[in-house]
């Protein structure tokens, strides 16, 4: 804050950005959602329930806006324009086909449509990960690129253009084949332990001078 807007009594511009991202659910202990929930956690390799709460908010945002157009006439401009303009993102996006370019299908899109487009879910499908898991923390360790650019975040949604170009990044330690860490030492324990096999006893060593 500067001194002249302190002079003045101004507040100054707040730049943060904070917008809502997710809704708690209002009901709890509901079972079927605990339970419908719980498998998308597991299905998906999600970090928590936030994440599928995050994909409902969104869809919950992007059907609002499909009803809102659907009230207007067909022949209203805003409809047409902006209805247009959702359609082609969400099929951009993969969750709607070429053939299906009305808003009617917008209210039909699910949670599991939206998570089957996240980074994670796609690496695992590539094959190159045995687990969501592990595609996970391939992903959080810098690994996986979608086409030149690096991405670090588990879920990241991919679109059409793109699916085709999510690959291990050149820099990566596993497509260069670079042995990590852990291995070195894991390799060095076993060097050691071979050596002390190979090494002769201190009492054989004194048996056979005695025998000379």
């Amino acid at each position: 804050m500067g001194l002249s807007q302190l002079q003045e009594g101004k507040m100054p511009k707040n730049y943060v950005n904070c917008h809502k991202t997710w809704n708690a659910p209002k009901r709890p202990w509901e079972r079927e959602r605990l339970c419908q929930e719980l498998k998308y956690v597991g299905l998906f390799g999600l970090k928590n329930k936030k994440e599928v709460w995050r994909v409902q908010y969104m869809l919950a945002k992007i059907r609002k806006a499909a009803r809102e157009l659907l009230i207007l006439p067909e022949n209203d401009s805003r409809r047409l324009f902006e209805g247009e303009a959702l359609v082609n993102r969400m099929i951009r996006l993969g969750v709607l086909k070429e053939n299906e370019k009305r808003l009617d299908y917008v209210l039909g899109l699910t949670v599991p449509l939206f998570l089957e487009r996240r980074l994670a879910t796609k690496v695992f499908r590539s094959n190159s990960a045995k687990s969501m898991h592990e595609a996970r923390v391939k992903i959080y360790q810098r690994h996986i690129k979608v086409g030149k650019q690096l991405v670090n975040i588990p879920s990241f949604m991919v679109r059409i253009e793109n699916e085709n170009q999510v690959q291990l990044s050149q820099d990566s330690a596993l497509a260069n084949a670079k042995i990590g860490r852990t291995k070195k030492m894991k390799l060095k324990g076993k060097a050691k332990a071979e050596a002390k096999k190979d090494a002769p006893a201190e009492g054989d060593e004194q048996t056979n001078l005695t025998l000379i």
